[in-house]
């Protein structure tokens, strides 16, 4: 299922700590973004969207995924925690102007915990990967 609309409406966080631009593609299982690095993102320094980043945007795909499903199924969009960050590897770093593809997907997904794996790419190279655990608070409404 394409999944491009406005990302603000996807997912609980605000600029500046926004850190996708599209979620262009999700479905029960796995989802998929973009992000054009710009020099103004808090994430960058020295030219270079930094580790942190990384990880914010791969839990942010996850947000968006959630967000969509949430919204589609005329539910409020749920705020999420990273309660986790395993088997981390960063390969490189995107430089400003560089655009980032992420992809996630749902390994399990336990009452109110989804873990997930991460893949970030730049030009079809793999810059980034982790397994990440995070905390849905399905009680919580961002929009209240």
């Amino acid at each position: 299922m394409k999944a491009e609309q406005d990302i603000l409406s996807l997912i609980p966080q605000r600029p500046p700590f926004v850190i996708i631009d599209k979620l262009i593609d999700t479905n029960e299982k796995s989802g998929c973004s973009t992000f054009k690095i710009s020099e103004q993102n808090i994430f960058v320094k020295n030219g270079v969207l930094t580790e942190p980043g990384l990880i914010e945007n791969i839990a942010q795909t996850a947000a968006a995924r959630i967000g969509y499903i949430s919204l589609s199924e005329n539910k409020a969009v749920p705020v999420g925690y990273i309660g986790a960050v395993q088997n981390l590897e960063i390969f490189d770093l995107p430089k400003i102007n560089e655009e980032i593809r992420t992809e996630i997907t749902v390994d399990n997904e336990i009452f109110d915990v989804t873990i997930i794996t991460g893949k970030v790419t730049c030009k079809e190279k793999l810059i980034a990967s982790c397994n990440m655990k995070i905390y849905i608070n399905q009680n919580k409404n961002p929009q209240a």
